[in-house]
């Protein structure tokens, strides 16, 4: 259990605020949805940082409650890059597996995300994200 907690916290701390190359991910993480969803934020918030709030394992579980924060510099759900600064709380739920996440579930809080992404858009375009 100390080594689940352990291998997250490594985890956060190596990935939170800097680039998050393959290889990088490659060895803590061997569920391919996380790395996906990963390189994705990566690409529209490069060098997003994942502050951890709480940290608690149990068995092969590691839960995180966190803040997610990014600079918006690439397409997102839609909206066009703002170039501000974001933040939103998140909680995830890692399942370890001989040493890597090898499964992930999260809760984020798009609600208060999305708002900062409609605040942060032009009003022609927040008129047209109401609308649609």
């Amino acid at each position: 259990m100390t080594e689940n907690k352990t291998l997250v916290e490594t985890y956060l701390r190596s990935l939170s605020g800097f680039p998050k190359s393959p290889e990088m991910i490659g060895r803590y993480v061997a569920d391919r949805k996380l790395v996906e969803h990963i390189a994705e934020c990566e690409r529209a918030f490069p060098g997003y940082e994942l502050l951890i709030e709480d940290l608690v394992a149990e068995g092969d579980r590691v839960v995180v409650r966190g803040e997610f924060r990014g600079i918006h510099v690439g397409p997102f759900l839609g909206f066009q890059p703002s170039g501000k600064a974001l933040s939103a709380g998140l909680i995830i739920i890692y399942q370890i597996a001989a040493g890597k996440i090898v499964n992930h579930w999260m809760q984020f809080d798009l609600f208060t995300l999305m708002g900062q992404l409609r605040e942060n858009q032009p009003e022609a375009d927040r008129a047209n994200l109401v609308s649609a």
